[in-house]
Formats: C-alpha cells, sequence, structure tokens
C-alpha cells in the first residue's frame, strides 16, 4: 500500500497514530466486545470514550471550569444560524467578514436580527485582513463574529480584536493550531475535520452566562442550553466521530499539546512561504506576512493553464488535494496540524522541480 501526502482542504490528513489505534479498535474497542460504531451512545464504554475526548480538549485549550463544551453534528454551517438564534437578544450584531464563510455567516445571521458589517477584504478579494481596532465595533451588539482562519483564501487574524460585546469565532480550520486565550471569547466553534476528526462532528465552547437565552422560534436541537444541560447527550451524538476525536486529542497530548505543535506548524508554514517569497514562477497570494494562515498556504503562478498543469504533475507525484479553490485559482495547501513535515517538503521539492521545467 502507497499512501500520498494529502494537502485537502477538508476533510484533511489524519494522524498515522490514529488510524492505526482506530483499526486496530474496529472490531472491539478494549474488552467491550463491539466496535465504538456497534456501540450504544447511553453506555458505561461510551461514557469513558465522550467524556475523555472533552477532558483531554480542555487540557488543550486550558478551557475555563465556566465553559461549556458541546459536541453537535451539523457541521460549522449550522453554527451560522445557532449562533444568532441563541445569542441576538436585541437583534444587532457586529460582523467582520474576511472570506466565503464569514460572508454566509454574515448573511445568515440577516435572518435573525441586523448584522452590521463592521470590517470586509471583499475590496480585494478577501487576500488580506482589514484593521480591527476596537473603535469600529459598537457597544450595542449581542456579539461580534469573526473567521480566525480563511481557508479558500489563506488568511488568518493574527490579533483578535478586543471588544466590549462577547466575540464568537469560528475556527474551524485553525482551531487546536496555535495557542488562544479561551477566556477571550465568549465562544468557539469549529467543524471538527480539519484538525480535529472526520467531517460529521462540530464542537462549540460557549461560556455559561450565555446560555439560555435562545429566541422562541429556534428548534429545540438548535438551543446550546438544551445539549449543554443533557451532556451532548439529548439524541445520538456523532459517537464516531467522537471517538476519533478523541483520539487526536490523546494524539496531541502526546506530542507536548498546542505548544508543541504550534512549532511544527510554523516550521511547515515557514518552509512553503520561504521558498515562494523567493521563487520566479509562483507566488503566495497573501503578500503580507502577518496575515498569512499556517493552515491553507494559497498559491499560483499566474498562468492558469501552468497551474493545472503543476496540480496534475503533483498528484502524478504523490501530492493530492492542491488545487485551489475556484473563488481564488491557482493552488492550496492545507498543511494541518497531521499534515507531517515531510510532506511540505515533497511538496516544495516539486516545486522547485517544476519551477526549473517550466521557467
Amino acid at each position: 500500500m502507497n499512501r500520498v501526502y494529502t494537502f485537502n482542504a477538508g476533510p484533511s490528513a489524519m494522524p498515522i497514530e490514529v488510524l492505526e489505534t482506530a483499526k486496530e479498535q474496529m472490531l472491539c474497542y478494549k474488552n467491550s466486545g463491539m466496535s465504538v460504531l456497534e456501540m450504544s451512545h447511553r453506555s458505561k464504554d461510551y461514557d469513558e470514550i465522550i467524556n475523555n475526548a472533552e477532558s483531554n480538549l480542555r487540557k488543550l485549550m486550558n478551557i475555563p471550569s465556566n465553559y461549556k463544551v458541546l459536541f453537535m453534528q451539523g457541521g460549522a454551517s449550522s453554527q451560522f444560524a445557532m449562533v444568532p438564534l441563541n445569542l441576538m437578544k436585541t437583534k444587532k450584531a457586529d460582523y467582520v467578514v474576511t472570506g466565503a464563510f464569514a460572508k454566509k455567516a454574515a448573511k445568515e445571521a440577516e435572518k435573525y436580527g441586523e448584522v452590521r458589517v463592521v470590517a470586509s477584504s471583499a475590496d480585494q478579494n478577501f487576500n488580506y485582513i482589514p484593521d480591527l481596532d476596537s473603535s469600529i465595533f459598537n457597544d450595542d451588539s449581542d456579539y461580534v463574529h469573526i473567521t480566525s482562519n480563511n481557508t479558500i483564501f489563506g488568511t488568518k487574524i493574527s490579533n483578535f480584536p478586543k471588544t466590549k460585546t462577547p466575540l464568537v469565532a469560528d475556527m474551524s480550520s485553525n482551531i487546536l493550531s496555535e495557542k488562544v486565550n479561551v477566556s477571550d471569547f465568549g465562544l468557539i466553534y469549529a467543524g471538527a475535520q480539519k484538525n480535529m476528526g472526520p467531517a460529521g462532528l462540530t464542537i462549540v465552547i460557549v461560556r455559561e452566562d450565555l446560555l439560555g437565552n435562545v429566541m422562541a422560534i429556534a428548534p429545540t436541537m438548535f438551543d446550546y442550553k438544551t445539549i449543554a444541560d443533557n451532556d451532548s447527550m439529548y439524541n445520538t451524538p456523532p459517537t464516531y466521530a467522537i471517538y476519533i476525536c478523541g483520539l487526536i486529542m490523546e494524539w496531541l497530548l502526546s506530542i507536548g499539546g498546542v505548544e508543541e505543535i504550534e512549532k511544527r506548524n510554523h516550521k511547515k508554514a515557514d518552509l512553503l512561504y520561504g521558498y515562494l517569497d523567493q521563487s520566479k514562477l509562483f507566488k503566495a497570494v497573501v503578500k503580507k506576512p502577518a496575515d498569512r494562515s499556517i493552515m491553507n498556504v494559497t498559491f499560483v503562478t499566474g498562468d492558469k493553464d501552468l497551474d493545472a498543469k503543476f496540480v496534475a504533475e503533483a498528484k502524478e507525484h504523490g501530492l493530492i488535494g492542491v488545487k485551489g479553490h475556484r473563488s481564488v485559482g491557482g493552488m492550496r495547501a492545507s498543511i494541518y496540524n497531521a499534515v507531517p513535515f515531510e510532506a511540505v517538503k515533497a511538496l516544495v521539492d516539486f516545486m522547485g522541480e517544476f519551477e526549473k521545467n517550466n521557467l
């Protein structure tokens, strides 16, 4: 079996150690006599799985005790509606629009109240992060919504804004990649399929004082308090996805936690951006270093035919998923936590060879 290096934007690369453990436990989880896929979510064995997953996530992110951790379905896109349904008390919210998903989040929230776009980088096709000085935010907003990392466009917010109202962050594509102070946020949400596990699981980290204010029109399953009060077990949660998520938390702890993975991530990103900045053929889409994502690196040659040739030849060399999103074009290398340094080194080596042959 020959495994390729995957740079997919999501579902993304998984740690080999996690895949091996899942393989070993597929038919029988510990002494349960059954697969996790067959296990009741109300069983003692599954209690251990979900409780350990939450406990280890709390350790990794140093989540304070006055925050709830919710394991949910529906993807981050469901949170575009759940956030306003739960937090829009006065029907006013500030949104920072720095990419496609931030734009979708703002549009969805418009169904439930007044959305004020206080900053946007749409004027340059989202290739930078606008100024987020605290003066741009409204004191009467129920919350401020940001997208910390923009998967499609390859930008990230390096310095989180200071806000008087709760700060809400979609961290789907960079959660657990760098240290963050959870206390700076009222709510954090993230789809799991980038850094935390397989598709089908969404994690919400929410401060307890923000619970219990859901709009009357909200479905029961869209009430954070319902999920919190039932320990994420109001209905059957995505059990296997949570199990894999738990294994990834164990893997992260085993290598030194977020502090260590942050070092590894910067090393990978520095290698790739370093090559792009000296290349005569490839150019990084995001010019300002502080705005560059260390998870999603976007780049182009300036020639669509040459871009397509690169993507095709990269696949032949076992480098998968480097085609850029249609709204940006070119290429994108998603170098999430589980993508090893060797994969990025192989990509950079191939880029050098391709450049030599195509200049």
